[in-house]
């Protein structure tokens, strides 16, 4: 028993000097995992619906970041600007159709940044955005050693697949189907984890380091998942949005048309007035099921490479990264889908496991992610290891990873960097593992953008080609605001006109939580923009919203003092 006892403190003790090691001497392996529209539905981010018990597994042994934010909330955008670090106007990426690279500066990525420093740095499923936003080849070979792996089964995401009432097939939004009957008896995110898997296998022998990115296309639509994952969700016992309906005040070019959901068959059906619907009740319930459902199914695949992971004996030297790149709105505003600048849609899961630094095992044999069958063990729960409740941005992930994994982090960018091919615009998150957050942070900010073609809802507004933008919304969220400008912006030079305020919303989340009032017109505005026009034209969009916001809450505090 003594020497058993010993040779666990021997363990213990080594642990901790692993964490202590400097950075030059030891590299962490990385595995990457990035969901595709996923929402903090998540067990370990309080949502009481979700059954996530996978993640909610790993968030249990990691650093918990409650309130990240996506810089732009669709696909290519943010996945470009989270994996160079480099906000949407320093890659002038706002739609699908441009090749950082080639259109804005030639910006180090996390993964060439890795593979620069020795990694074998390795891409399976949706990483970076297919086609023209990472140049047709997911940016091989600057980012990776080897061609990025894409599931076979992928190309049928679109094509008609969905069984329907009628017995014949459709491209639907719903589309639960027994995937005995799909084409290879599979579906994406299952091919996806067994080639991760394999390559997970390759490496467990090598000294070499590795990065493996691993990304899920759920719960992204279509909603076609295993058709089980829908009874852990009876239709009876879901609820609408707690706020389901259009705010008043909302101005018309916040909001967003869904078209990419209207375009299904099975809501073109539901004839659907354009732009505000809404949709029927009863199927914006199945909408939500649906999508729950499709977060199961991607959490099952979640346990399965974590648990690989650990029964290759790779969890004690591999830092494990799960995020997403934007969330989805199910209703809340009467919204659908992405495309605007709310909580809903901005704020992200960001979960950090650091081996030795979060949790070492002190028992031989314990495992460290044990798979937990949704189906089976729904009921499962778990409790988060360390919580951030502060402001971060998916623009200081790359600096965080790279940090944490012995790399050191890039230098922070200078205010034009389109000629730095490596640099941050993010902040090196690695402090708050060794220290406890001291409550409220007042100066951590996230800052977002969306681009609109015109001032109300047009077919477009979800997705505007570059040369149709006129209206770029910019929404900076602190702890206690989310304050978004509408700013006049030419598609041409990339410039955006501070005097030219299209329109503007303010939201105060304590006692609004889900941003429903827009209070941004109680204000006077006039000796504000006054103010603002005598500051040096050099100062930063950022910089500017931060005063604004200041001025403008320091004024309502005072007012309702006096009252």
């Amino acid at each position: 028993m003594y020497m058993f006892v010993r040779i666990c403190l021997l363990l213990v003790l080594h642990s901790l000097a692993l964490a202590v090691v400097p950075r030059e001497e030891r590299k962490r392996n990385v595995l990457f995992i990035m969901a595709d529209d996923l929402r903090t539905s998540l067990g370990c981010y309080g949502d009481p619906v979700v059954k996530s018990p996978n993640i909610d597994q790993l968030a249990s042994k990691s650093q918990v970041f409650l309130d990240a934010y996506a810089q732009q909330a669709v696909c290519a955008p943010s996945r470009t600007s989270m994996l160079t670090s480099r906000r949407p106007d320093t890659t002038r990426l706002y739609d699908f159709n441009s090749y950082w690279r080639v259109h804005s500066g030639n910006y180090t990525t996390m993964p060439q940044y890795f593979k620069s420093r020795g990694y074998y740095t390795m891409s399976v499923g949706k990483v970076f955005h297919p086609g023209i936003a990472s140049n047709h080849t997911d940016d091989y070979p600057y980012s990776w050693s080897i061609p990025a792996y894409h599931p076979a089964s992928f190309r049928f995401e679109k094509e008609k697949m969905c069984k329907g009432e009628d017995g014949k097939l459709h491209a639907n939004l719903l589309c639960a189907v027994n995937v005995t009957e799909q084409p290879g008896g599979t579906l994406p995110d299952m091919e996806s984890t067994d080639e991760a898997v394999r390559l997970l296998k390759t490496r467990a022998s090598d000294d070499v380091p590795f990065f493996l990115a691993v990304g899920f296309h759920k719960p992204h639509i279509p909603f076609r998942i295993p058709q089980e994952y829908l009874s852990l969700y009876p239709i009876d016992q879901m609820t609408l949005a707690p706020d389901p309906n259009v705010p008043k005040l909302l101005p018309p070019v916040a909001y967003n048309p869904w078209m990419d959901v209207r375009k299904r068959d099975d809501v073109q059906k539901l004839n659907v007035s354009f732009p505000y619907g809404p949709i029927p009740k009863d199927f914006q319930l199945r909408i939500r099921q649906h999508y729950y459902a499709a977060v199961s199914y991607m959490d099952a695949q979640v346990g399965r490479l974590l648990s690989a992971l650990d029964e290759l004996g790779l969890a004690d030297s591999t830092m494990v990264v799960f995020t997403s790149d934007h969330g989805w709105s199910l209703g809340e505003h009467g919204e659908w889908a992405k495309y605007s600048n709310f909580d809903v849609t901005t704020r992200v899961p960001l979960i950090f496991y650091v081996p030795g630094v979060n949790r070492f095992n002190e028992w031989l044999g314990e495992f460290t992610f044990s798979f937990v069958d949704v189906l089976t063990q729904s009921e499962l729960s778990f409790k988060n290891a360390k919580v951030g409740r502060n402001v971060v941005e998916l623009v200081d992930v790359f600096p965080t990873v790279s940090y944490m994994a012995g790399l050191g982090a890039p230098e922070p960018c200078p205010d034009v960097s389109f000629q730095e091919k490596l640099c941050t615009e993010g902040h090196n998150l690695a402090y708050t593992f060794q220290h406890r957050e001291q409550g409220e942070d007042e100066e951590a900010i996230s800052f977002s953008q969306y681009p609109r073609p015109a001032d109300t809802p047009q077919v477009n507004s979800d997705l505007p080609d570059l040369k149709d933008i006129k209206v770029m919304g910019y929404s900076l969220r602190s702890w206690d605001y989310r304050y978004t400008l509408w700013l006049g912006f030419n598609p041409q030079t990339f410039q955006v006109n501070v005097s030219d305020v299209h329109a503007g919303e303010l939201y105060m989340l304590a006692g609004d939580p889900g941003q429903d009032e827009n209070i941004y017109s109680e204000p006077d505005h006039s000796v504000m923009m006054r103010k603002m026009a005598s500051l040096p034209h050099t100062l930063s969009l950022q910089m500017r919203m931060r005063l604004q916001l200041l001025y403008l809450t320091a004024g309502m505090k005072t007012k309702r003092t006096k009252a």
